[in-house]
């Protein structure tokens, strides 16, 4: 991919959104530009309809999510051809419906994960794909509080830091592709390829965004939008740390997976 292209993939997410959400989206974007989704397409987690409408070209078939406000969201960015308000454990449509499900970064969130695997084998029709990007095991390991409190001698309140910053993500696990591997294998899903992305230098940038996003929050309150002023100057320096992550975002060390399934049958 030309260094073009990376750069409008970036921008689209930063100039729209703080900057530490912006620049994993922005990676999981850039997979996606490279992978092929048969239709008809669902969605499993689709939020506020940011991603969708600006990763993709074309409305996705199906968004499905269980929360009213993102959903009324994703209706103003018409993203989907339908919205649909719903569980990942009780898909509301037929068996075979679907020739993909998509699910970027959701399914972390998810306790009882193995229904929601199965509701999605289930609404694939046989070899369909499911494509998907989830946090690993190396996410709370790698964060720098942790490391920070780990080179003081710290080690517990490492990790108490890890746990807190867990549960302010909202991450109801973080496992290893193994786990997810096997979790493919129960379902019977056939795993087709996996990369780890986002190195630890990356995951240190997007966590010092949470506390520096404050005023990004105050001017969604206040002008129902997450950058007042989505312009090169003002968004320079956020450029300066996320952009060279777009060129080569795969890791050996990285602390989030993606994965592309297949269902056997």
């Amino acid at each position: 991919m030309n260094s073009q292209k990376l750069d409008q993939i970036l921008w689209r997410h930063i100039s729209s959104l703080p900057y530490f959400r912006g620049f994993l989206r922005a990676v999981e974007d850039r997979f996606y530009q490279e992978i092929t989704l048969p239709e008809p397409v669902l969605d499993l987690g689709s939020g506020d309809g940011h991603f969708a409408s600006v990763a993709f070209d074309k409305k996705l078939t199906v968004g499905l999510d269980p929360w009213m406000a993102p959903t009324k969201e994703a209706v103003e960015r018409d993203a989907y051809q339908l919205l649909v308000l719903g569980e990942g454990a009780k898909v509301p449509f037929a068996d075979a419906s679907f020739a993909t499900v998509t699910s970027t970064s959701v399914l972390e969130h998810i306790l009882d994960i193995e229904p929601v695997l199965a509701e999605v084998h289930r609404i694939l029709i046989p070899g369909g794909k499911f494509v998907f990007c989830v946090p690993n095991h190396r996410f709370p390991k790698a964060l720098w509080g942790r490391k920070m409190f780990q080179k003081l001698g710290l080690e517990k309140w490492g990790e108490a830091y890890s746990r807190f910053f867990n549960r302010i993500a909202r991450h109801a696990h973080t496992d290893s592709p193994g786990v997810w591997e096997e979790r493919l294998d129960c379902n019977d899903f056939e795993l087709i390829e996996t990369w780890d992305y986002f190195p630890p230098e990356a995951l240190h940038i997007l966590e010092w965004g949470h506390p520096l996003g404050l005023p990004a929050w105050v001017v969604k309150q206040l002008f129902n939008r997450w950058i007042l002023v989505p312009t090169r100057w003002n968004l320079a320096i956020p450029w300066a740390l996320t952009r060279k992550f777009m060129d080569d975002p795969k890791s050996k060390q990285g602390v989030c997976s993606f994965f592309i399934a297949r269902s056997l049958s």
